[in-house]
């Protein structure tokens, strides 16, 4: 039953397309690669609710979506009927877990987005209070270090104004290519959820009817799993209109889709997967 996927990827490129065609038409997108501004509040701020960083969407949303996607799929997966319990369901969880650690936190070293970041003429730019930008060694912004003017003095040239007292900071890689990394999980994540949204509806073939019953609270597991889709889809209409240049925001939906491609994997290899190789409660 490939209709859901394509529907919720027609859905994504759609809502990718016109929040960024909006964003270039009005101006509203914030260039996060440029140091220069990335550290200020974006200019529409105070008129646009979703343009500022701290609204409740990104903040408890957006965020934290990697464990929203966890307890849906979790509380979804474990309530499902017997019949689409199978391994190659949580095998696709693992890889699209995978993939998450590997783009944002670790990929045998600095994870892939500082990697391209890197690679495209990135640098490691750590922002004073003054305004001013220092550019320290990549390796600060690949451990996410706190750089300290007591610790770290020989970082700072002599000419700056320094903040009195022991001032510190976070580097962050800044001025190659920035690729939405919001762009690329929250579209990894809503096609992967669909994926296994649509699993309730369409039981594997020759299973039995008990096998085939919704069991207890799968109603609500199925109306999580929708609602945390939608605020998903909204999320990447946010971040389409405020965020990113339009090719940063192009290419975390291509590698979002990607990503998705690579949780169908179970799937190919084990084609035949039915109520046999289903996880038993």
């Amino acid at each position: 039953m490939p209709g859901a996927r394509a529907a919720a990827l027609a859905a994504i490129t759609a809502v990718v397309l016109v929040g960024t065609l909006y964003s270039v038409g009005y101006e509203t997108y914030l260039d996060t690669s440029n140091p220069l501004v990335t550290a200020l509040p974006h200019h529409l701020h105070k008129t646009d609710y979703f343009a500022s960083k701290k609204n409740p969407l990104n903040v408890y949303f957006t965020k934290k979506l990697w464990g929203w996607i966890t307890a849906t799929f979790l509380f979804h997966f474990f309530t499902s009927p017997r019949a689409v319990r199978t391994r190659a369901r949580f095998a696709q969880y693992i890889i699209a877990t995978a993939v998450w650690l590997a783009f944002t936190s670790w990929f045998f070293g600095p994870p892939v987005f500082d990697r391209l970041t890197a690679s495209t003429g990135g640098e490691c730019t750590l922002h004073l209070p003054s305004g001013a930008v220092v550019t320290v060694p990549q390796q600060y912004c690949y451990t996410k270090s706190t750089i300290s003017t007591t610790t770290h003095s020989a970082l700072f040239p002599a000419s700056l104004l320094l903040p009195d007292g022991e001032w510190t900071g976070v580097p962050r890689l800044r001025k190659g290519h920035d690729v939405s990394g919001h762009v690329f999980l929250l579209t990894m994540s809503t096609l992967f959820l669909v994926d296994q949204l649509r699993q309730s509806f369409a039981p594997a073939p020759r299973a039995r009817p008990s096998d085939a019953r919704w069991p207890p609270y799968h109603n609500l597991a199925v109306a999580l799993g929708g609602v945390v889709a939608c605020l998903s889809l909204f999320a990447i209409y946010t971040t389409s209109v405020y965020f990113h240049t339009p090719s940063e925001k192009f290419t975390g939906y291509v590698l979002g889709v990607a990503a998705f491609a690579l949780t169908q994997l179970p799937h190919y290899l084990n084609p035949t997967t039915d109520v046999t190789d289903r996880v038993e409660s």
